[in-house]
């Protein structure tokens, strides 16, 4: 209990000093957890996406290549007839084409061709359509020139649409990318692809490839190339032939030749929604190294359990806010209640040293008013009344200094209480006029005593004692702590100058005045009335008004 007291205090005391702190504080670490579990979230949505993709991009690229083995089968099989025979006619080659039983888009090819390869002497009989069964003349594309040292057309090309039947009598030789190709096909003896290429195709151009397959005829001294059984492939077409082995869903798919650059690219689709998360995997067709690429469909967008993380971390964060809030502001609210009651407390011990001061100074004044009243009193009835005029003026003094809180009193209103008795009783004129200036508690008792004993002189031998006899009191500041203040008697009876004997009031005022406020006060008595001059401090609040006002505003706050 000795440890956990102070700790508690510390914490409370922490709440109230940085009362937003601990809200704040409480509300950005449940941010932060929630951003690390949707982070967290988010991670593993991403791995398990590119996992996804990792695998779709393999069944990809495994169908592609499972396209591409059943073409290199066909031309295989193609290239193992033509080689069995004397002669490649259209006979032949239409009967080949018709057994491969192939469906109606050729597994994603453009078709199944025929190119012969020729020496510049065999031209002639090319063009009369005496070699290799040919049935009618055909141009060959481009022109052979003097230089020209190999020349492959297209010689069948199957089915025998309106586009292929362009490309009859086409050389493809003369063509740097097809005529690599077919050189690495009759270096190898096997079924090569060539690289990206440009099909014509309803007069826009399309790229692709062609596998190439050549056709060797024995001699007597080896081997001689009888041409090339081959097949072009629409990049676009194959790409969609081999997702129907492979369905990518809404993904993206691109195919390149060779490495992933936009230069090497031949055919695409878009996936739904792009998100540049990739997966790439190399993709070997006919003895050509292409790769494929599987981009997710995936938005930047958070997934939906990281959206219900991240709405769920808010609210909870919101609330923990709410709550941490009404907590500092109830400790802020102890607190206050706490310094209040110590505020409380110390006013109530000040209150009662205060009370017993003033009730000890109280009861000494009287007490010196009994005695001196008594020695300048000849009869009962002079005692009694002097007696009881002096404490009801100490009384009324009392009763503004309570309605004030025994705070500051003003001048005026001290004046006006000691005079209203004689204005009752009388009712003579007075003067009252002067700036509003308020005093502490001892003066204005002081003052109270003072204006008393004056007032009651007046009534008895001064200017109250006659029906046309005036009083003006007035009074005006001197500098910014002292207030000047006469008392000037007219209209009573005329006076032969001071009296002889000195009275309790005399006294009074000239002795226990003067010491009080600690100034010298001038008391003359010429043939017009008597005139009194005091000179009153005026004191800034007391500790005990600055105490007072700090507890009005803890109670305010």
């Amino acid at each position: 209990m000795r440890i956990q007291g102070p700790r508690r205090t510390r914490r409370r005391r922490w709440l109230v000093e940085y009362p937003r702190a601990a809200p704040v504080g409480i509300f950005l670490l449940i941010a932060a957890i929630t951003a690390l579990s949707v982070f967290a979230i988010e991670r593993g949505e991403a791995e398990r996406e590119a996992a996804t993709l990792n695998e779709r991009a393999r069944a990809v690229a495994s169908a592609l290549e499972r396209r591409g083995n059943a073409s290199a089968a066909y031309l295989r099989a193609g290239s193992a007839m033509f080689a069995a025979v004397d002669r490649v006619d259209e006979n032949l080659f239409d009967r080949f084409v018709s057994e491969l039983q192939l469906d109606f888009d050729y597994r994603g090819a453009e078709g199944i061709g025929w190119a012969q390869s020729l020496r510049p002497f065999e031209l002639d009989q090319f063009r009369l359509g005496a070699n290799e069964g040919v049935s009618e003349s055909i141009r060959i594309k481009p022109a052979p020139t003097s230089v020209t040292g190999r020349i492959v057309p297209v010689t069948f090309l199957r089915p025998l649409t309106e586009r292929n039947h362009r490309m009859l009598g086409y050389d493809m030789y003369s063509e740097p990318v097809r005529r690599a190709a077919m050189d690495e096909a009759e270096a190898l003896a096997r079924p090569v692809a060539s690289g990206k290429v440009v099909l014509p195709r309803g007069g826009a151009d399309r790229p692709g490839f062609v596998i190439y397959m050549p056709v060797f005829r024995d001699s007597g001294v080896g081997r001689r190339l009888r041409g090339f059984v081959f097949s072009p492939f629409d990049a676009e077409d194959y790409l969609t032939s081999a997702l129907e082995l492979a369905d990518a869903g809404d993904r993206g798919v691109r195919l390149y030749d060779g490495e992933a650059t936009p230069d090497r690219l031949l055919a695409q689709i878009e996936p739904a929604a792009g998100s540049g998360i990739l997966a790439q995997k190399q993709v070997i067709i006919a003895d050509r190294p292409m790769v494929v690429e599987v981009e997710s469909a995936s938005s930047y967008s958070l997934s939906t359990l990281s959206m219900l993380t991240l709405l769920f971390g808010l609210l909870v964060a919101s609330l923990l806010l709410v709550v941490a809030r009404l907590v500092t502001q109830q400790a802020r609210e102890d607190q206050l209640k706490l310094e209040w009651l110590e505020e409380q407390d110390s006013i109530r011990n000040s209150l009662t040293r205060e009370l017993n001061h003033r009730v000890k100074n109280t009861l000494a004044n009287v007490l010196s008013i009994v005695a001196l009243t008594r020695r300048r009193s000849e009869t009962l009835d002079e005692f009694a009344d002097g007696l009881d005029g002096r404490i009801r003026a100490i009384s009324a003094t009392h009763d503004l200094l309570t309605q004030s809180e025994w705070g500051t009193t003003p001048v005026r209103a001290v004046v006006a209480a000691e005079l209203a008795p004689h204005v009752n009783d009388s009712g003579q004129d007075f003067v009252i006029a002067g700036p509003e200036v308020e005093l502490a508690p001892n003066d204005a008792l002081t003052l109270g005593l003072a204006i008393h004993e004056l007032a009651t002189n007046a009534s008895k031998f001064g200017a109250l004692s006659e029906p046309q006899g005036c009083v003006s009191v007035t009074w005006e500041l001197e500098g910014k702590d002292i207030v000047r203040m006469d008392w000037v008697e007219t209209g009573g009876p005329r006076l032969a100058g001071r009296p002889e004997g000195r009275g309790f009031g005399l006294d009074l005022i000239e002795k226990i005045v003067a010491h009080e406020l600690n100034e010298k006060v001038e008391l003359d008595f010429p043939p017009e009335g008597v005139r009194c001059t005091l000179r009153i401090p005026v004191r800034r609040p007391s500790e005990f008004a600055i105490r007072a006002a700090r507890r009005r505003s803890v109670m305010e706050g």
